[in-house]
């Protein structure tokens, strides 16, 4: 058992609602603090002091003390719940393209998009993609994040996107990260294919072979008019569910469709959401489907944020992620983007916090992280500060200076 401490403050976020909005007044704070940790998992959080007098002279099991520096903050560590991050190659040119004007459907049409990194990524080898995913991990670790989600979805076909799905998995023996793959196979329709002829094909050559071979319990299409529409999406989202799938849906990006569709078969999340209004809103906060939010591809295409202030004020379970991808979301950083869209759509400090830790835990199926209490994942880390408001004050240029994975220093 460790005993890893003093603190100047540990920000816990128990207690906390899981939908909803947040004031800052209902964060729990505690002061010169220590977390006592065991088997990976957290024992107790309290004063560093009590937990001394309390476990100090234990024998059985024996109880070292891990000191750590003056003037930390303590706080779980990130859960980026939607992400694209393996893949070859970049999309720089779509980038300069759309950033001069050139409309995205344009560009797609004139052999970028999604269609050019699949190109490259086919191209790419085992070896490179496996070394560029674990590259950008080790980016998100150092930014706080312990738990991502890395979607397919750029392979297109029963063996690329089989391969994908294998090279994420292998990524996890060798990254400090929890992976979660999610299948997203039904990113778009490859030209060969027409869409309901592509989920046929997905649905009885690929799904199949996913869950007996350990490679994702997760199912994600892309409901939107240039992808795949809302009556084939249901079909394939409900059959995936028969299978023993947890399903998702990038929804609301450009049109509103997907996050009805995502409440109607109860999926985990409904990811975008730019486009959702007062309609969709209600519907969301009446479900236990997450609203995930992605302020990285706002950013991306120069789109208005998804309205996350409407979200959280309306009930809904609001989470923030990423959506780190080589086209509409290059930049990653989690932290940032919550930071930046946080202060845009006037989210308090906690309802910013709570996006990116147990909300975004819950769109993942995730009951033990994001949150420092007993039982839990001691997945932790510790910004230099003494006043937890800097977190986000410094807009994501504050990085965490300490990390605990698994209740292990690192």
């Amino acid at each position: 058992m460790q005993l890893i401490g003093s603190f100047s403050k540990i920000i816990t976020l128990n207690n906390l609602p899981l939908r909803g909005a947040i004031s800052d007044n209902l964060l729990e704070i505690i002061e010169n603090a220590g977390v006592l940790v065991a088997n990976g998992k957290i024992i107790e959080v309290d004063n560093f002091e009590k937990l001394v007098k309390k476990y100090a002279t234990q024998t059985s099991p024996k109880v070292h003390i891990q000191e750590v520096p003056p003037n930390l903050t303590l706080m779980p560590a990130f859960v980026d719940a939607h992400t694209h991050i393996c893949f070859g190659g970049n999309r720089a040119g779509d980038y300069a393209q759309r950033i001069a004007g050139t409309p995205y459907l344009e560009i797609a049409k004139g052999g970028g998009g999604i269609m050019d990194t699949v190109r490259k990524t086919r191209a790419s080898s085992d070896d490179k993609l496996l070394e560029s995913l674990l590259e950008r991990a080790g980016r998100m670790f150092s930014e706080g994040v312990m738990t991502a989600e890395v979607k397919s979805g750029y392979g297109l076909s029963v063996a690329h996107e089989l391969r994908m799905l294998e090279i994420i998995n292998n990524a996890n023996e060798h990254t400090n990260i929890d992976l979660i793959a999610t299948c997203l196979a039904a990113h778009v329709c490859p030209p060969e294919h027409t869409p309901q002829e592509y989920l046929n094909l997905i649905e009885n050559e690929l799904l199949p072979q996913i869950l007996p071979k350990n490679l994702s319990k997760r199912v994600d299409i892309f409901v939107e008019e240039t992808a795949f529409g809302v009556d084939i999406s249901k079909k394939y989202l409900l059959n995936a569910q028969k299978m023993g799938f947890d399903i998702t849906i990038h929804a609301d990006q450009f049109s509103t469709a997907g996050s009805k569709l995502a409440v109607e078969v109860g999926a985990m999340s409904a990811d975008h959401l730019e486009a959702t209004k007062d309609a969709e809103i209600q519907l969301l906060a009446k479900s236990n489907t997450v609203a995930m939010v992605l302020p990285g591809a706002s950013f991306g295409l120069g789109m208005a944020f998804a309205p996350a202030r409407k979200l959280l004020d309306a009930g809904c379970i609001l989470a923030i992620a990423s959506d780190w991808n080589p086209g509409s979301a290059p930049l990653g950083d989690l932290l940032m983007q919550a930071a930046i869209m946080g202060a845009s759509e006037k989210l308090s400090t906690t309802e910013t916090l709570a996006g990116i830790t147990f909300r975004a835990a819950k769109a993942l199926n995730i009951n033990d992280k994001g949150i420092l209490k007993a039982d839990f994942i001691a997945d932790m880390i510790a910004f230099d500060t003494s006043d937890y408001r800097e977190i986000l004050y410094w807009q994501g240029k504050m990085k965490p200076s300490f990390f605990w994975k698994n209740g292990r220093l690192k």
